[in-house]
């Protein structure tokens, strides 16, 4: 097995193939959970799950699975994937590098004749991006058992359309319940989209931990009254207020001893007229930790400098929780079998942490997981201008290969 190594052209021609399929009259990559594009991915990975012999189970929330049960195999599979849906006006290679990485690695090893000692599957993961629906990692969510079923499936996207209803629309509302499988371990490749290999020259991360992420709405709500008539200190104005939480929170961040980040992704005025003093702002907050304290003081932080401004400006103040996710840390064991794996097939590796949130941080609620990062040229991701190049997506599958070989063993 030392030498063993994937197809890499067959991975490169099903990234570009799925990376085609989805594309909207703009040309743009839209495949968004439960939506005919969405059908489209899923059919094409199905059928090609198939013609690699691996038996398809699709789950109540629509999570697809290829698994490989060869004769002595016993116990619990080694999980590999990640998700297929998309942002909008997206790269090919999110989510998708890891989903077809890992079907990858299991038609190589079942081509070389390997005997593993336990199952492996794939999986492609429901609404891993949250744009049509949230929150985001629904599937994997759902499937360590974090949300019901029934609510996931009762979630009402942007558009009015409800998650289950598409699903079956779609025909992927599986009948298995999901975690009808236990991973004995779960190891996710994805590209890293930052800039952080790409700029030190390193072909591999091996992902040790990943952020927190907080997300809140805020509302501010002032008075709405003429710009050019209204003297400043007179004013009640929801746009001040809101541009000072964002100052705030960008220099908070820059004065961190921590890889903190905070970000304000959406916002919008009203009236939204340029001679009229806003009478009401609505924001998103994206607060990010590795270390759960620091990212529960930043939320404390926030909510003391939003009593400090709702009383100097004369505004009220409401916050709306839509997201909590504690900070993960991966599984030391299979994290440094990825570093043994990329420097004995001669990869500069380091171990890093995850900015963005993956399926593996759910997973890792029940099984020892961790994730392989490769590059992202310039950090560039959820756009169409990402890319990686091909010599690295070769090599973090050949990484992956190495270590799901060892995870399942060897009959």
């Amino acid at each position: 097995m030392s030498n063993l190594a994937i197809d890499g052209a067959r991975l490169l021609g099903h990234l570009h193939s799925l990376g085609e399929i989805g594309r909207d009259d703009q040309g743009r990559l839209v495949r968004l959970a439960g939506s005919d594009a969405d059908r489209a991915g899923r059919d094409q990975f199905v059928a090609w799950l198939r013609a690699a012999g691996l038996e398809v189970v699709i789950d109540r929330i629509g999570n697809i699975f290829g698994l490989w049960s060869p004769a002595g195999a016993e116990g619990d599979p080694v999980l590999v994937g990640s998700h297929i849906d998309s942002v909008i006006d997206a790269g090919i290679y999110d989510g998708c590098y890891g989903v077809l990485g890992g079907l990858e690695v299991i038609e190589t090893l079942k081509s070389t004749g390997f005997s593993p000692t336990r199952p492996l599957a794939v999986a492609a993961f429901t609404n891993e991006e949250g744009v049509r629906f949230a929150p985001d990692m629904t599937g994997s969510l759902v499937f360590v058992g974090g949300m019901a079923v029934e609510g996931a499936l009762a979630t009402i996207g942007t558009d009015g359309a409800t998650l289950g209803a598409e699903l079956s629309r779609i025909g992927y509302a599986g009948p298995a319940q999901p975690g009808f499988l236990r991973p004995h371990a779960y190891v996710e490749l994805h590209i890293e989209q930052g800039p952080v290999l790409h700029r030190e020259g390193i072909a591999v991360g091996a992902v040790e931990n990943l952020q927190g992420i907080s997300w809140q709405r805020v509302t501010i709500a002032g008075v709405a009254n003429h710009a050019g008539t209204t003297p400043m200190h007179l004013r009640h104005d929801a746009g001040f207020a809101a541009a000072s939480v964002i100052t705030f929170l960008r220099a908070r961040a820059a004065a961190s001893p921590s890889p903190m980040v905070a970000t304000i992704g959406t916002i919008r005025f009203e009236p939204d007229a340029i001679n009229v003093i806003p009478s009401r702002a609505v924001f998103t907050v994206d607060l990010r930790d590795p270390n759960e304290d620091r990212l529960a003081a930043e939320e404390a932080a926030l909510a003391d400098y939003l009593e400090h401004i709702a009383a100097a400006e004369g505004v009220t103040v409401t916050t709306e929780r839509l997201a909590r996710f504690e900070p993960v840390t991966f599984d030391a064991g299979i994290v440094a079998l990825v570093e043994a794996e990329a420097t004995r097939r001669g990869l500069g590796v380091r171990r890093m942490t995850s900015g963005a949130g993956h399926d593996a941080q759910m997973m890792a609620r029940i099984a020892p997981s961790a994730m392989i990062f490769v590059p992202s040229i310039d950090g560039i991701s959820h756009n169409p201008r990402e890319r990686t190049e091909e010599a690295d997506l070769i090599a973090g599958a050949n990484v992956l290969l190495g270590v799901v070989a060892k995870l399942a063993g060897a009959a």
